[in-house]
């Protein structure tokens, strides 16, 4: 299956700029980017700073190393409080 993101760009600086994204969607959105056939038109420069002025350069690490890892769209177990 395949599953095509338009506009990948300025989706992502939205949803960077949106301040009820958290880094877990940007993690899925920087995944679905790096499927895209649109891939090689965004400006990753631009985002990547994007990124980094509201979460730093670790939190851009952590997005990344999600994105990459397919980590992004991993749901945790829940937590068994006792």
């Amino acid at each position: 299956m395949s599953i095509e993101l338009a506009d990948c760009e300025n989706t992502i600086i939205a949803e960077i700029e949106n301040p009820e994204c958290k880094r877990k969607d940007i993690a899925q959105t920087y995944a679905l980017i790096l499927k895209s056939s649109e891939r090689d038109k965004v400006d990753w420069p631009k985002i990547n700073r994007k990124i980094m002025l509201r979460w730093s350069l670790s939190g851009l690490r952590w997005i990344k190393q999600q994105a990459w890892s397919g980590k992004a769209f991993v749901t945790p177990p829940p937590v068994n409080p006792e």
